[in-house]
């Protein structure tokens, strides 16, 4: 129901105006106001959508009521009510956004015609938004089910960005195009199952971003940069918020924090640093930020650049072990070339090991935390002991990677084949077929050459190709009978995949068909 306030100085003028508005809209509830300091005083308690206002009255004007109702009730309609037909009220009433004014007197059909079409566009202006409210709690139900996905494949992968932009949406608040990378690695899988919601609910808390999906022990969050703050003073203070976890939820975690980059496309770089820092987890901080690792006067033994950091983890993850066994025996050569002193370079060996098992980990496989079973007193007994660990953990690798179902991509792929309009996750699938979502999505995309969500959005637009092809059958329909909760959202999906609308796609194969 809408609310329409009259104001005029003079009670037969209100009287009137509101008996022909009363006839000619009989569902609109109003009310009345003597001079403008009352209308303010009314605008502020009831909050009309629309209010005719008299321009010449005692005390406050109408001009000046309207001028400062606008400041607290900005989407408020005003018409302009006068028997003054002046220009410089004109002027003034156009500068503070009046919709239209009526002279008086005016005849009954000429008010009902002026103030019907206002109310029109009050109503139009009240549909659209009660529409992306709807969108948005539509998006917001359907964000537990996709975040983990998005965050998995913006870390490991590539999304469409007509996904990402409606999940920025709503995170709301001044948020940038950066953003960086905190990996959380808990002592027990146990610890991380029962830690996870509450990871989650304190992410959405008190910092703007995404949480991952569980792989093993190892819990990603991507955050975005404050425009108010800096990277480092938004970085830790979502540390010391999450630390806190650890006494309320009884959990004991570290975590390691990337840099900040710009882009979504770079994120996964900062994810490859939080990984790097969150090699060492026996540090008293339970952090590490990956711009204050100790790197000084490492480059030329034990560490190299970031980049080469950053290859050495893509090579674990692509599954290259000959790169990788030279990457790891080539530092053992240099270390040794350069004189570097022996417990050193083995510290330096053992965090590269402790990456192995790290990344084994976002496979959902465990492995034993590398160590040396003796104090290493040559570079040689090095080498060997090294040589030994390699071998050992590419073994369980290899078994893992055996073990899985041959067929395992071909099911998830029948599987969303046969149910694309359902709401598919990786976490489900994974669950489902019994493996790490990081590995599902890895095996699907190396299988296939596309990964798991641009093929369930392949098989939603080809059933709606199909569907198109029946006039019978609306948008709004087809919409949702193939998947997608907002027609606007699968516009523009359908546009991002087809390069055309669905409506010019429609007409022009119906118009091939005739």
């Amino acid at each position: 129901m809408l609310k329409l306030l009259i104001v005029d100085d003079e009670q037969v003028e209100r009287e009137g105006l509101q008996a022909i508005l009363h006839k000619g809209f009989p569902t609109c509830e109003f009310k009345q106001a003597r001079n403008g300091a009352k209308a303010i005083e009314l605008a502020s308690e009831w909050q009309p959508d629309l209010i005719l206002m008299d321009i010449k009255m005692p005390g406050v004007n109408g001009i000046e009521a309207i001028e400062r109702i606008s400041v607290f009730l900005p989407d408020a309609k005003f018409i302009m009510v006068t028997a003054y037909d002046t220009f410089d009220y004109a002027c003034k009433a156009i500068k503070l956004g009046v919709k239209d004014y009526l002279l008086k007197p005016s005849k009954a059909s000429e008010i009902i015609a002026v103030i019907g079409k206002v109310i029109d566009e009050i109503l139009q202006e009240k549909t659209i938004l009660e529409q992306r409210l709807l969108d948005e709690e539509k998006l917001r139900k359907m964000m537990p089910l996709v975040e983990s996905d998005v965050v998995m494949q913006l870390l490991f992968d590539h999304i469409h960005e007509v996904h990402i932009d409606d999940m920025l949406q709503l995170l709301g608040g001044e948020i940038t195009s950066e953003a960086f990378v905190m990996l959380l690695m808990l002592p027990s899988e146990g610890a991380a199952e029962a830690l996870y919601s509450t990871l989650k609910a304190k992410v959405r808390e008190v910092g703007k971003g995404w949480v991952g999906a569980m792989s093993g022990r190892q819990i990603p969050i991507i955050v975005f940069r404050e425009a108010a703050k800096t990277f480092r003073a938004q970085a830790a203070s979502l540390v010391q918020q999450l630390l806190l976890l650890q006494r309320s939820a009884g959990g004991d975690f570290f975590i390691g924090i990337g840099n900040c980059y710009a882009g979504l496309g770079n994120v996964r770089l900062s994810y490859q640093e939080a990984l790097l820092a969150s090699a060492n987890t026996k540090q008293p901080a339970k952090h590490q930020f990956y711009g204050e690792m100790d790197r000084e006067d490492t480059f030329g033994s034990g560490y190299q650049d970031k980049e080469t950091e950053r290859q050495f983890v893509d090579r674990i993850r692509l599954g290259q072990w000959p790169e990788v066994r030279k990457m790891i025996m080539g530092l053992i050569d240099r270390c040794d070339q350069n004189q570097a002193s022996l417990t050193e370079t083995g510290q330096y060996v053992l965090e590269r090991l402790w990456l192995i098992a790290r990344v084994a980990m976002e496979m959902g496989i465990e492995i034993e935390k590398p160590l040396f079973s003796f104090q290493v007193r040559q570079y040689q007994q090095l080498r060997a002991e090294t040589e030994g660990l390699l071998s050992k953990m590419m073994s369980t690798l290899e078994v893992h990677q055996a073990n899985v179902q041959p067929d395992a991509v071909g099911r998830m792929k029948q599987y969303i084949i046969e149910h694309s309009e359902k709401e598919i996750s990786l976490e489900m699938m994974a669950n489902r077929i019994g493996l790490s979502p990081f590995y599902m999505s890895k095996m699907f995309k190396d299988q296939e050459g596309i990964n798991y969500i641009d093929f369930l959005t392949e098989c939603r637009i080809e059933k709606a190709k199909k569907l198109m092809a029946d006039p019978e059958r609306s948008l709004k329909e087809i919409t949702f009978e193939v998947g997608y909760n907002d027609p606007n959202y699968f516009s523009k999906v359908f546009k991002k995949v087809c390069g055309t609308s669905p409506t010019d796609y429609r007409r022009a194969i119906i118009g091939s068909k005739r």
